[in-house]
Order: structure tokens, then C-alpha cells, then sequence
């Protein structure tokens, strides 16, 4: 890992910060899964009980903390945008025909791809009754918009699948969309619970929005730099389903014409067989150290929107945030 002059000292723990609030947020979590109907209690569950980072129910936490907001309705909100994105991975999964996701067998590899759908747009349905019952039209907005925008950015990846010729602000596009929306309207969600104006707002969508957008890139370098046991999915997933990411557009311009059409190949018709040699490639040509750079600088950009909040513990973990989801390794 690079020297980093914005990281914080080894002894500073985000999770003990707000370890307290999320224990808030799953008590939600778990209260409001609840459902009369056996397969939704059972799906909902497995999926949720999987856990993850946990990324966005954080930035709700810890935006509104920052803030000087300490309601109740903080923790609803986070569990409401970690039900958003519940949803998102359900739908997913059987778009992309996945069976493994944070190391264990997908909804729709155990369950059925039906029930995985159906499952999700009840995980969809409950998160607006979440938001409903905050009662602030703000929130509806945020969340109504961030929704629409993912479902956009879905259709979009889904068009670009299998494409080696795709612009990388296309493949930006995407990703702003389709991931980086649901962070900023979490940071977003922290503002308009504290009343902020709005140049603080926009200052925190911005920080989600950069968040978003490096998290992902670093999610797209991992698959063709890491490990199946660490990543939690099978390494060469997005290859099998077509897609082309910042690390085999990047292959594909620097590499030799030999190997760009192998690359080329691959993403046209999906294939792994050659995976070794891909991977090599993607190594050879420096894409995997420029998709991490590119994702550093998304993180920079982050830090700087936090120059709008007031010094607190509460930003000080953003900043750590921003630090340790570029140079993560899982």
C-alpha cells in the first residue's frame, strides 16, 4: 500500500465509533424483514444474515452524526438504503446468473431465480414503507430518485454488455448510476435529516457520489486481482457475464494487437477458458495499478467535500473510509 497523507493511525476504528448506531440499524433490519410469509422470511434472511460492508447504512450514520443529528429516524434510513441495495443484489444475481456472492451460494442458485425477483420487489416495497413512515417529503425524493437512477443504470450495463468497444465515460456512466447514486443518497439522506443547507448537502452527495464511483472501480480491478476466498465470488465473473471494465478497456488500449483481440474476444462472447492469460495481461499493461489510481482520485475528491463539515470524530471516519475502500484487497 502507497503512503497515504490523508490515513488515519492503525488505532482508529470506525466500526467502534458508531458500533452502538448499527446495532440500532439491525434491530431494524430485523424487525422489518419480518414478513407472514415463509420463502420472503427465509430469502430476506439468508441474504441479509450474508452481511457485507455495510457501507451505505454507515454513511447515514455517519453524516447525520456529523451533523449534529441524533434521531431515531437516522436508523431507519439506514436500514432502509441497506434494503435498497438487498433488493439490488437479488435482482442482480439472476441477471448475471451468479452463484456465489460474499463467499456464499447466491439466493437464486439455492432458491430459484423466481423467488429470488419476487423477494427482491418485496425487499424494494418494504424499504419505501421505511421511508414513508419518516414522514419528511425529502427523504421520499431522495430515495424515489436514487431508485429510479439505479434501475437506469442496470439497463445501461445491461446494453453494454459484451461490448469491447465501449467509451470509458460510458462505462463511468454506469457506475455512477448504477452504484455511486445509492452512496450518494445515503451521505445525501445525513444532510437532509440535520436541516443543512444546501451547499453542505451537495457537498455530502458529492463525497457519496466519489465514494461510490472508486468503490466500484476497485470492486472491478479485484476481479482481476484477487482471490475467490477473499473476494467472496468466483475471480473472471465479470469476464463469464461480458463485462467490460476500466481494467480490459485499459488492457485492450495499451496492450499488443494480439493481445487486445484476445481480450477483445473474450468480453464479445463471454469466455473464461483463456482467463490466465487475460489476467496476465490486465497485469502486463499497468491497467490494474491505473483503475487503482483512477480510483484514488475519485477518493481525493471525496476528501475534499469533506471540507464542508465541521471537525468531528464523525468526519474524521469519513476520511478514514475514503482511505481504507481504495486500498482494500476483499
Amino acid at each position: 500500500m502507497t503512503h497515504n497523507p490523508f490515513a488515519l493511525p492503525p488505532a482508529f476504528d470506525v466500526g467502534v465509533l458508531i458500533a452502538d448506531d448499527m446495532r440500532e440499524v439491525d434491530a431494524v433490519i430485523q424487525r422489518r424483514l419480518a414478513s407472514q410469509v415463509a420463502l420472503i422470511d427465509q430469502i430476506a434472511h439468508y441474504i441479509i444474515g450474508a452481511g457485507g460492508k455495510r457501507i451505505r447504512p454507515r454513511l447515514v450514520l455517519l453524516f447525520s452524526s456529523a451533523l449534529g443529528f441524533a434521531g431515531p429516524e437516522r436508523f431507519e434510513l439506514a436500514a432502509t438504503v441497506e434494503f435498497i441495495h438487498t433488493a439490488t443484489l437479488l435482482h442482480d444475481d439472476v441477471v448475471d446468473e451468479s452463484g456465489l456472492r460474499r463467499g456464499r451460494r447466491t439466493a437464486n442458485a439455492l432458491f430459484g431465480n423466481a423467488a429470488s425477483v419476487l423477494v427482491g420487489d418485496f425487499v424494494y416495497s418494504r424499504a419505501f414503507q421505511m421511508m414513508v413512515s419518516v414522514n419528511r417529503m425529502r427523504v421520499l425524493d431522495v430515495l424515489a430518485d436514487a431508485t429510479n437512477v439505479i434501475a437506469e443504470g442496470e439497463v445501461l450495463q445491461l446494453m453494454n454488455m459484451h461490448d469491447p468497444d465501449l467509451a470509458v465515460e460510458d462505462y463511468l456512466r454506469v457506475i455512477r448510476f448504477k452504484t455511486a447514486k445509492l452512496f450518494e443518497a445515503s451521505a445525501r439522506l445525513g444532510a437532509v435529516l440535520a436541516d443543512a443547507d444546501f451547499e453542505t448537502e451537495e457537498a455530502c452527495a458529492s463525497y457519496g457520489r466519489s465514494l461510490g464511483t472508486a468503490f466500484q472501480l476497485v470492486d472491478d480491478l479485484l476481479d482481476y486481482d484477487g482471490a475467490t476466498e477473499q473476494l467472496g465470488k468466483n475471480v473472471g465473473d465479470d469476464l463469464r457475464e461480458g463485462k467490460p471494465t476500466l481494467p480490459l478497456l485499459i488492457a485492450m488500449e495499451r496492450g499488443t494487437p494480439t493481445e487486445r483481440e484476445l481480450v477483445r474476444h473474450a468480453i464479445k462472447h463471454g469466455e473464461v477458458a483463456r482467463l490466465a492469460e487475460i489476467v496476465a495481461i490486465v497485469g502486463s499493461t499497468g491497467a490494474l495499478h491505473a483503475t487503482r489510481e483512477a480510483a484514488r482520485d475519485e477518493a481525493d475528491k471525496a476528501r475534499g467535500a469533506l471540507e464542508a463539515l465541521p471537525a468531528t470524530p464523525f468526519r474524521d471516519a469519513l476520511l478514514d473510509l475514503s482511505v481504507r475502500s481504495v486500498e482494500r484487497s476483499s
